[in-house]
């Protein structure tokens, strides 16, 4: 059976047990990781020897980065709906996925830390501010590519739409303001419809709330 291992409310692990969920496939989530620990044990160590997560064994084949993740169980569960075979197709998949991982998370997650995860007492006004202009740019730009497309790099769902659909739901429960980006919106929605999503990324994050460390 596929195995996922990370703690619930890592968004990194989130947008796997998203992923895990549209295969359709029984897995099992175990969590690690924050406040369960099991990162360092020789175990996880064997499987993962950067002691990070999330990290899958799918019946012996171990694979770790969320992103590595979602190509692997597209690729193997989902060949007729999120996996793409031609290759051009791919990589404008691909091209998004790493987008997400390399310049949207970034601001992305930076946000969430200045916003959730600082004391409201230590919070930096100026900082939460520069920081959400940086991330609102990067929406505006995937606002643009959706209003091309139904979803992020096809007419249909793909391997795409996790890594950057991932974080909607947080985004559009941080305390900032938002300008109105209808396709992106309209986009959340579809994404809302979904049960993995609902199930895995619609998660409560107040445990995280004001704590900079688990």
């Amino acid at each position: 059976m596929l195995k996922v291992y990370g703690r619930g409310t890592s968004d990194n692990v989130q947008k796997v047990l998203w992923m895990a969920g549209e295969t359709g496939q029984a897995f099992e989530h175990t969590p690690a990781g924050g406040s369960f620990g099991g990162l360092d044990s020789r175990e996880y160590r064997e499987m993962n020897p950067h002691g990070r997560i999330p990290t899958i064994d799918d019946d012996g084949v171990v694979v770790w980065e969320s992103n590595a993740i979602i190509r692997y169980l597209a690729a193997v569960y989902c060949r007729e709906s999120l996996w793409l075979e031609d290759p051009v197709e791919r990589a404008r998949a691909d091209q998004w996925m790493s987008w997400a991982q390399t310049t949207l998370y970034r601001d992305f997650n930076r946000l969430f830390w200045l916003t959730v995860r600082t004391p409201e007492k230590d919070q930096i006004p100026d900082k939460i501010q520069s920081t959400c202009e940086r991330l609102i740019d990067c929406y505006r730009l995937l606002d643009a590519q959706l209003a091309r497309h139904a979803y992020v790099a096809a007419e249909h769902m793909t391997m795409a739409d996790i890594p950057t659909g991932s974080t909607l739901y947080r985004y559009f429960n941080m305390p900032v303001q938002r300008p109105e980006l209808p396709n992106l919106e309209r986009w959340y929605r579809r994404l809302c419809e979904r049960d993995a999503y609902r199930q895995w990324v619609m998660v409560s994050f107040e445990e995280l709330r004001g704590r900079l460390s688990l």
